[in-house]
């Protein structure tokens, strides 16, 4: 059972002496770190367990949820939970890097999926993760780990591995000097296959993962430019392992990011030179 509110205020620990109280940070802050609390596995919290998870007392926490809910970020089930409201997916779709990149590859990604009539997915990069931003699935494909809006990592998935194979030398850099990802289904990939990995999916434009879980699948996928040759986004299909050789399903994955590239204003005819200054 959860704890109640008086409960979660009892047990908010005190500010150390001469320390900064998190009540005294900016109040878009402590807004935000409402918001932050929900994740893929908690879709829908209590008021105590949203301000346990911020760090923050009950009543703090109530007077936040109840401006966020005014203004459509939260909304509250019947049941007193709260989730995530439909504004904050309005303003989302709004971003130049989702959206309009979205808008521009979608009937690309139908096109291929009519082909595969599995799963086409379209990723870009926030940060160290990569942010999935469109889906297309049939009621008859496999099961598989990410959905629209949920973030993956990069060295273990393959659109992960083109959006760090497009990003800048010293960001790959702190990424490979990281420990290998613990993904469920994945074989973690030290640094120096990553490295190998990376200077294969330069030299192809492809890069491919296998997983186990949560169902046997393989995914190809291939990088998007814009303009100015950089990668702004990853393609991807993923098909059961075994139904269809990789070999025969990149061409048609890199054939489609291009075409998407193309109307992003880039060159086709960079693209190796692109591949070898990354090298360089």
């Amino acid at each position: 059972m959860a704890p109640t509110d008086n409960t979660a205020d009892a047990a908010a620990p005190a500010p150390a002496r001469g320390k900064r109280p998190k009540q005294g940070e900016p109040v878009i802050d402590r807004a935000l770190s409402l918001l932050a609390v929900f994740t893929d596995r908690r879709r829908a919290l209590t008021l105590s367990e949203m301000a346990r998870h911020a760090g923050m007392p009950a009543p703090t926490a109530l007077r936040l949820i109840a401006r966020l809910v005014a203004w459509g970020a939260l909304e509250r089930l019947n049941d007193g939970r709260y989730v995530v409201g439909v504004r904050l997916w309005e303003v989302a779709s709004l971003s130049p890097r989702g959206h309009g990149v979205r808008e521009i590859a979608l009937p690309y990604l139908e096109d291929l999926f009519e082909v595969t009539r599995h799963h086409v997915l379209l990723a870009v990069r926030d940060k160290e993760q990569a942010v999935l931003i469109e889906r297309l699935s049939s009621k008859q494909a496999t099961e598989v780990a990410y959905r629209v809006g949920g973030r993956a990592p990069l060295r273990s998935t393959a659109v992960g591995l083109v959006l760090l194979a497009g990003a800048d030398a010293d960001f790959q850099e702190r990424i490979l000097r990281q420990p290998p990802d613990i993904e469920p289904g994945v074989a973690p990939m030290p640094e120096g296959q990553l490295r190998r990995t990376l200077s294969d999916v330069h030299r192809t434009g492809i890069a491919m993962i296998r997983r186990s879980l949560p169902s046997l699948t393989v995914s190809v996928a291939a990088p998007i430019f814009d303009a100015q040759g950089t990668v702004v986004a990853a393609l991807s299909i993923v098909v059961p392992d075994g139904s269809t050789p990789p070999n025969v399903l990149a061409p048609a994955v890199r054939a489609t990011a291009r075409a998407v590239s193309r109307n992003l204003g880039f060159k086709t005819e960079l693209a190796d030179d692109v591949r070898t200054h990354s090298q360089g």
